[in-house]
């Protein structure tokens, strides 16, 4: 362990950068609204964040994960050869996915279940891959995800992220800290530091960041693979 990571690992745990707190409860109602309209919204905005999520695993070999699936969106990016489970808090939002499924003759996803990404109802070492677009921001608490979703991982198989870091300055920083007041009616939580991620890797000897990048459009998402070694 370096010495970096011993110190961090040695602090309490703490989730002080995140000035809001979102719970299930505010997730699952400003989810079940959005629901009926979240593809005409979301789907082109966020469609290279989730098409990069899908070309990670796509690299991959075995059974994939997909944490907060929604409405399904990046199911048909992800190639056939994968054994796919997806989970979701909205009910709403998971008969839509199971729609998109049964249309487009999505026969590599297994099963779409309803779940808290926070307790998820699996076995340890479950996964080859864990691929999580856009859900950091939207969890009441992001370590307690991350520390699940390595409980579920195999050793040597990556947690892929997707999420908007926030801004640190300038008008955007503006801008997300007035959003941040809206936080429960919105169901995610617009300021989000990258500290929170950095923080968690830090803390935690028994994985590595193998790849940060900011993507399309205009870098206001990034992609993240941690390997559990």
């Amino acid at each position: 362990m370096s010495e970096d990571k011993a110190q961090a690992a040695a602090l309490p745990r703490t989730e002080a950068p995140l000035k809001k707190t979102l719970d299930n409860a505010h997730v699952e109602e400003a989810y079940a609204r959005w629901a009926p309209i979240y593809d005409l919204v979301f789907a082109a905005v966020m469609r290279p964040g989730r098409k990069a999520v899908a070309t990670a695993a796509n690299r991959l070999k075995g059974s994939i994960l997909d944490v907060g699936v929604g409405t399904g969106l990046e199911l048909p990016m992800f190639d056939r050869h994968l054994h796919l489970v997806g989970v979701d808090l909205s009910e709403p939002m998971l008969r839509r996915a199971r729609r998109r499924v049964g249309a487009k003759s999505l026969h590599h996803v297994a099963g779409l279940v309803l779940m808290d990404a926070m307790h998820l109802g699996f076995p340890d070492d479950s996964f080859d891959a864990v691929v999580v677009p856009y859900v950091l921001t939207v969890v009441p608490s992001p370590a307690s995800c991350l520390d699940e979703w390595l409980r579920v991982v195999k050793k040597g198989g990556e947690i892929i992220l997707v999420n908007h870091i926030g801004a640190e300055t300038g008008l955007m920083a503006l801008l997300e800290a007035w959003l941040g007041r809206h936080s429960a009616s919105l169901g995610w939580r617009p300021e989000f530091p990258w500290s929170v991620i950095g923080d968690w890797i830090a803390a935690h000897p028994q994985v590595a960041l193998a790849e940060r990048r900011a993507l399309a459009p205009f870098g206001i998402f990034t992609l993240a693979r941690i390997v559990k070694l």
